[in-house]
């Protein structure tokens, strides 16, 4: 599924997810739990303010993102 991300740049471009958006709600990152990478993209494991999990996946190459998973709380 594409998502809209913005992200905090730092030191580099496109440092970690700050917000984002699925369809026409948008949703705060409150924590960024785990970062890893593949062969051509990130992943990036976040808690976002509506208290679930996502895991965001970014596509350097490409410039996009999308949303690989999602946990709502237990």
């Amino acid at each position: 599924m594409k998502v809209h991300v913005e992200c905090y740049a730092g030191r580099k471009a496109e440092e970690r997810p700050v917000r984002f958006q699925l369809e026409d709600h948008e949703y705060v990152v409150v924590d960024v739990l785990d970062q890893w990478y593949g062969p051509d993209d990130r992943f990036y494991k976040v808690r976002a303010d509506d208290g679930n999990l996502y895991i965001l996946r970014h596509h350097p190459a490409a410039g996009r993102w999308s949303l690989e998973s999602f946990r709502g709380p237990r």
